[in-house]
């Protein structure tokens, strides 16, 4: 059909004005309309079946198609326009203020356990909020703590140095540089955790891997 074309131009004038009133009721339903519900808007006995089927054939070459689906008929977009209506936008996920402190703990800190950052906050770490930052790829596991259960410590990543524009650790802005910044107190001594004895590896070493991985109460 010509761009100049319309309904009326191919159809007898009563028929095309049927048409018109089924292809209202199509596109301002929000769901598929069956023929129950078309009929009630048509005069009786009027062959609803052979009006869709000559609406969808007057849109089977447009952007938009007359579809059956569900028992009633709906427009959807043309099947091959698919892929060319695609639209990729990147989704800025805002960190929540646990954590964001918790990052920063973890920055300045590592390498850490969660129990070591619950004591530098003050509240409980919920298991989400490292999973968060650990499927952002910013921290991952380094080590195990030489402490009962040995538990994990986490650390940064490269990832981490790259997004927020760092070379380094040392580029971190000091306890100097936050205080006068006013994001710390000034009074504040923020612990560092330092142990007599380097952190055990994830993986344990064969003289480790049969030992318990929390500390087991002598037999009684």
């Amino acid at each position: 059909m010509a761009d100049s074309e319309t309904v009326t131009d191919i159809v007898p004038a009563d028929r095309a004005d049927q048409l018109r009133l089924i292809e209202a009721l199509v596109f301002a339903s929000a769901h598929a309309v069956d023929e129950a519900a078309l009929a009630e808007r048509l005069p009786e006995g009027t062959d609803v079946a052979a009006l869709l089927a000559d609406l969808a054939a007057l849109y089977a070459s447009r952007g938009v198609n007359l579809v059956k689906v569900g028992g009633g008929f709906i427009f959807r977009t043309a099947p091959d326009l698919a892929e060319r209506l695609k639209i990729e936008r990147p989704v800025t996920r805002k960190l929540s203020r646990a954590a964001t402190e918790t990052l920063a703990i973890i920055a300045y800190h590592q390498p850490v356990t969660r129990a070591e950052i619950e004591q530098v906050r003050g509240v409980g770490l919920s298991k989400g909020t490292l999973d968060l930052l650990f499927e952002q790829n910013w921290i991952k596991p380094v080590g195990r703590r030489r402490a009962p259960g040995k538990p994990v410590t986490w650390g940064t990543t490269e990832f981490f140095l790259e997004h927020f524009g760092l070379a380094g650790l040392e580029d971190l802005p000091g306890h100097e540089d936050l205080k006068a910044a006013g994001l710390l107190d000034a009074r504040a001594q923020p612990p560092i955790f330092q142990t007599e004895e380097p952190d055990l590896p994830l993986e344990p070493t064969e003289d480790e891997a049969d030992e318990p991985l929390a500390a087991e109460d002598p037999p009684r």
